[in-house]
């Protein structure tokens, strides 16, 4: 592991953001990964979404340990043990899913690195919690909205949470979660519009990433 639970838990909290994308070309992956970090980005997730993933993730972790030393890679969409063991050997530093699965909780917490299950009740996230997940992901966040997070912290302030689903780089967006008490944000789609991508428009990726950053930092108490 390049980066330490505290390291990876940390950066989590100081960006407040992470951009979660996947791409099966590993050049355009390799250029999204550079605009991020140019633009402020040092936690950053790749979800394991199509074949040969894996493939794309370990070159990915390659280029980012050389070409941007501070950032941290993790990967997401992870529903079972063996997947996360696999991704961990590649190089993650924290694994994310989109439900809880206390056997990945166990893997990760073997090799110390941070699990942030996707939970969708109070109860999942107190789960989670026992099982060592310092950070838990409230998904779908379109669905649960910043009333749940609001809500969940009163009794549970110690909770440390990462909202995935329907987060906009929009000034009003950013500090209704913030405002609720998320610690930090998942957020794909919309840092990466497909024209973007398509056209190669790594300074316009760049920018919305910084300009997102910064609204963070203003919204964030």
């Amino acid at each position: 592991m390049r980066f330490s639970k505290l390291e990876v838990l940390s950066a989590m909290k100081e960006t407040g953001m992470v951009p979660v994308f996947y791409h099966k070309d590993v050049e355009v992956a390799k250029q999204v990964l550079k605009a991020c970090y140019a633009g402020g980005v040092r936690v950053f997730e790749f979800t394991n979404r199509g074949d040969f993933a894996q493939e794309v993730f370990a070159e990915l972790v390659k280029y980012g340990a050389k070409e941007c030393p501070e950032m941290i890679l993790g990967i997401g969409s992870i529903v079972d043990a063996p997947t996360a063991s696999l991704y961990i050997q590649l190089g993650a530093n924290f694994i994310v899913g989109p439900l809880f699965n206390p056997d990945v909780a166990k893997v990760a917490n073997r090799r110390l690195v941070p699990y942030a299950p996707g939970c969708g009740s109070v109860s999942e996230v107190g789960f989670a919690q026992e099982m060592g997940c310092d950070v838990c992901k409230v998904f779908p966040g379109d669905v649960l909205g910043a009333g749940f997070v609001k809500g969940l912290k009163a009794p549970m302030p110690w909770s440390n949470l990462m909202v995935t689903g329907g987060v906009k780089p929009e000034e009003a967006n950013l500090k209704a979660w913030f405002d609720a008490g998320v610690t930090c944000v998942g957020m794909g789609s919309n840092l990466f519009p497909a024209e973007m991508i398509k056209t190669e428009n790594w300074d316009g990726i760049r920018n919305l990433c910084a300009g997102a950053i910064a609204i963070i930092q203003k919204v964030k108490k």
